[in-house]
């Protein structure tokens, strides 16, 4: 929901629903979501408590959806590294990887989303936490695809490391333990990758 109008021109462009959820994409990343009301929301996207309702039955409803868009962009994300690098899926997994680290910087300041979310949100039957554990089951799920493809022989084990340092680059700029997070990140990623493909050429031996 980025744009590079100032807020005040672009809010007035969006339909309701849109003006709402980016009054509540702006509010949940700034102060958290335990903190935001309804109210405050409302206000925010210049509109009542009363129309927000009409849209979202409940405030967990909107946190959920406000996931569901977070999920989908990072989703996109391997929709386009695959489009752009066709039947090259070392390269897809590298690309991931420069997309998490150049989003590092904003990270820096508001945290990633779904960390942020997780944190206040530890009961798992809630709406919102069952969005971003099913995003992030969907997302292992094409890493994995990925790393088979890309001919790794534990394609599982492999997918397992460059998703704790994706995630775990995204912590450390947080709370800014490590500098250099994006292209550390990118050398780190790059080295799993190739230190679990199979030498070019060696055949793959077979028993029974």
């Amino acid at each position: 929901m980025a744009s590079t109008a100032g807020r005040p021109s672009r809010v007035a462009k969006l339909p309701p629903r849109e003006r709402i959820l980016d009054a509540a994409e702006e509010l949940f990343q700034r102060e958290g979501i335990r903190r935001v009301g309804v109210q405050a929301i409302a206000e925010r996207a210049e509109t009542t408590k009363m129309a927000i309702y009409r849209h979202f039955e409940t405030k967990d409803a909107l946190v959920a959806e406000w996931l569901r868009i977070v999920a989908a962009d990072y989703q996109a994300a391997f929709d386009r590294v695959e489009a752009e690098y066709p039947g090259r899926p070392r390269e897809q997994i590298l690309g991931l990887a420069r997309f998490i680290a150049e989003g590092l910087p904003g990270i820096s300041h508001r945290g990633c989303p779904f960390i942020n979310s997780i944190a206040e949100l530890p009961d798992r039957s809630h709406p919102a936490r069952q969005v971003i554990e099913k995003h992030k089951a969907h997302q292992t799920r094409r890493l994995v695809g990925m790393c088979a493809e890309a001919g790794l022989p534990d394609p599982e084990q492999a997918a397992a490391e460059i998703t704790f340092v994706l995630e775990g680059a995204q912590v450390s700029t947080q709370n800014r333990s490590i500098d250099q997070t994006g292209e550390r990140l990118l050398r780190i990623v790059e080295g799993i990758v190739d230190r679990h493909r199979s030498p070019l050429g060696a055949p793959r031996t077979t028993t029974g």
